[in-house]
């Protein structure tokens, strides 16, 4: 097996990094101009593999190096290239790079099984209000008018990009899989959190993945004019969210020793006048976590809170559910292979679970999966300060390489 390249891995790291670049970040969000420009730029660089190119229905990429026995499922790895608004350069991309890299290193070898790289679309929540929606059409998750709900009035909606990048939704169905079609798959992926990096291990092989319940939570309170409306008359929309907001963090608090977090990413008020009493608020709300009773908890903690707000504020208040993902259990002989690898080479590494949401999560419905973390300074992720070193970066590469070519001679 070839030796990982690592100029290659930082070249293509650092080239992706250029596209949606700006003074406060990384801003590359999926199925937009800058989205398309990375991938034709990183397909460009990887000309030289020559693999099979092909796109399914909603525009998630895959990369093919045969193997010995074409009608063998193929081995998959995967991540993706899309970001949060001014977010880093190695959420996502470095799971792409690492993935192709693997394909680089492997060249030489005969493989008894072909080889699969996908580039997911839409992982990030960012521009739709939905995480992993590339994924979850493959595993048949959802649809485009689903996905479109969340959209915001003037914004374009998940039907309207997906038209725009040349797909039609109608024809969303035909992007999903079949359990079995892939014998395996494999996500490497930064750990956005400093366990890692605090307890000096080189690699986390992760068992579980949180999930996300998102909601909106919708305060509808009486609009007036700040002057003139006295305080015993009001309905004020904010307050009400505000004290929403206090009992969120209470009901996740509570549930902490379980994992549980939760966190109102999003407040919009209307009208949103500094002369005018809120009339609206509009609380975009992310609970996760790797226990569902734990978050069952905290989600009927907040209904009641909801309840009682409304009740006492004399205000009308409504949940609307967008996404309930459970929690995710990967695979436990694929984290064994990765245990085996990291203990043969003398790696430092840790068994973990996942407090994001990944494109694996969804893939584990279709096949025995698997992730391995690299550690990432601060634990700072989606944020420009985002930063993972190269050597981490490539020791992963090398452990996903070893674990890949086992899987793929057989």
């Amino acid at each position: 097996m070839q030796a990982v390249n690592k100029e290659r891995v930082a070249g293509l790291l650092q080239g992706l990094a250029q596209f949606g670049k700006t003074e406060h970040g990384i801003t590359r969000l999926a199925y937009t101009a800058e989205d398309k420009a990375a991938q034709d730029w990183l397909l460009q660089q990887v000309q030289d593999l020559k693999l099979q190119l092909s796109t399914d229905a909603v525009g998630n990429v895959f990369l093919r190096r045969e193997g010995k026995n074409p009608a063998l499922a193929p081995v998959a790895m995967g991540s993706h290239i899309d970001t949060v608004v001014q977010g880093g350069a190695y959420d996502g991309t470095v799971g792409v790079v690492g993935a192709l890299e693997v394909l680089y290193m492997l060249q030489d070898e005969e493989l008894e099984r072909p080889v699969e790289v996908i580039i997911f679309r839409a992982e990030e929540s960012s521009r739709f209000g939905f995480a992993t929606i590339g994924s979850k059409l493959m595993a048949g998750v959802g649809d485009p008018d689903k996905f479109s709900s969340a959209a915001k009035a003037g914004a374009v909606t998940f039907k309207e990009a997906l038209t725009e990048w040349g797909c039609n939704p109608a024809a969303y169905g035909q992007a999903r899989k079949e359990a079995g079609c892939f014998k395996s798959f494999w996500e490497m992926h930064i750990e956005q959190g400093k366990v890692l990096e605090e307890t000096g291990e080189r690699i986390g092989i992760v068992h579980n993945i949180a999930a996300p319940t998102r909601f909106k939570i919708i305060v509808e309170g009486m609009a007036d004019h700040s002057g003139a409306t006295p305080m015993g008359f009001r309905k004020d929309a904010l307050v009400s969210a505000a004290r929403l907001v206090i009992a969120i963090e209470e009901a996740a608090t509570n549930e902490a020793e379980n994992g549980t977090v939760a966190t109102v990413g999003v407040l919009d008020v209307e009208p949103a006048s500094i002369n005018v009493v809120p009339g609206k608020a509009t609380l975009w709300v992310d609970l996760r976590g790797v226990d569902e009773e734990s978050i069952n908890c905290a989600l009927s903690n907040i209904r009641d809170a909801v309840s009682e707000i409304a009740k006492n504020d004399s205000i009308t208040i409504t949940m609307d559910m967008l996404t309930a993902d459970k929690p995710v259990a990967l695979s436990e002989e694929l984290a064994a292979k990765l245990d085996a690898v990291c203990a043969a080479k003398g790696i430092a590494y840790r068994h973990m679970n996942s407090g994001a949401g990944h494109d694996a999560m969804h893939m584990a419905a279709l096949a025995p999966t698997s992730m391995l973390f690299v550690p990432c300074k601060g634990g700072i992720s989606h944020n420009p300060a985002e930063y993972a070193d190269n050597d981490d970066i490539c020791l992963a590469i090398e452990i996903l390489a070893e674990a890949v070519k086992e899987e793929a001679a057989v």
